[in-house]
């Protein structure tokens, strides 16, 4: 079976914790199954361009430091094959873009095939889900989202703001992702979709990877588990979503977990959780993996 992961912050806690212990291990991600894990290069606590800048440099290092330990990078999802591990990088939070389009460029050779316009700033491309919904993609926002599909780069709507959202479905050539996001109408929280931002990005070909944070996947007054994360699977499938639906874990970038859910070693557990709530094997495995090739191979340039 192939499994792929659509986000975890691994580079970015490697960057800042360098002796730090990780939720991703190669040795865990082979334990889980995980044929392709994304690694995004996340935009970090200061938008500052000097901030920015040194904090990406210091995540291509940890990504080096992965390759000399023997793990192996690819810029191509179809590579991915049951039995290996391998990463890709991504982007979260287009800062590292604003200099201009060759910006872009660069990341891109470096092996990059995913980025999400925002994280919790606004910058020069878009506003967030957390400040406000209304105001579009800028400018250069548009101008650097067509750049990007040019690329092959999958452009990421986890924590872009709703208008921003329907800017890129309506305005742009490809259709997005979401690497790392819930259903908001079983959480009411900014960072999740609405089920109609659910069944247009789904109708355009686009995909989701379901977040395992359990604050975005149940209010905090109640448990979450594994079974908490296959409602938001549920739910996704019911809006359309057969075919365009996997995992966005959030690993190493979330704190809490779902119970039996803690590390990429949990992964077959979430598999036979969706076997017991009567997923057919093919449907499994296409939640699995097969799901994200698919949608690489949709937005093929």
């Amino acid at each position: 079976m192939i499994l792929c992961d659509t986000h975890a912050d691994t580079l970015h806690r490697m960057a800042v914790e360098p002796k730090g212990r990780y939720d991703l291990s190669l040795e865990r991600l082979c334990a889980g199954g995980v044929s392709l894990q994304v690694m995004a290069m996340y935009v970090g606590k200061d938008p500052a361009p000097d901030k920015v800048a040194a904090l990406f440099e210091k995540m291509l290092a940890a990504k080096d430091r992965l390759l000399r330990e023997g793990w192996l990078q690819t810029d191509d999802p179809e590579e991915a094959a049951a039995g290996q591990t391998r990463f890709m990088l991504s982007v979260e939070g287009c800062e590292v873009f604003e200099e201009g389009l060759h910006a872009i460029d660069r990341y891109r050779r470096l092996g990059v095939r995913m980025a999400a316009v925002t994280w919790n700033y606004e910058n020069k491309l878009g506003t967030p889900a957390c400040l406000n919904p209304d105001d579009g993609l800028k400018p250069y926002g548009l101008t650097a989202v067509r750049h990007m599909q040019r690329l092959g780069i999958a452009v990421d709507v986890s924590h872009l703001n709703i208008q921003g959202f329907y800017d890129i479905l309506g305005k742009t050539d490809m259709p997005p992702l979401a690497s790392h996001s819930c259903c908001r109408a079983l959480r009411d929280h900014p960072r999740n979709l609405w089920d109609d931002q659910l069944k247009a990005l789904f109708a355009a070909g686009g995909y989701v990877g379901v977040n395992f944070l359990p604050y975005f996947l149940i209010t905090p007054d109640k448990p979450c588990t594994i079974d908490t994360v296959i409602d938001h699977i549920d739910h996704l499938h019911q809006l359309g979503g057969q075919g365009k639906v996997g995992f966005g874990s959030d690993f190493d970038g979330i704190g809490e977990k779902p119970e039996g859910l803690d590390n990429p070693s949990d992964f077959p557990t979430l598999l036979e959780g969706l076997r017991r709530r009567g997923y057919q094997e093919q449907t499994i495995q296409d939640i699995a993996g097969r799901n994200l090739l698919a949608y690489y191979r949709r937005i093929a340039a």
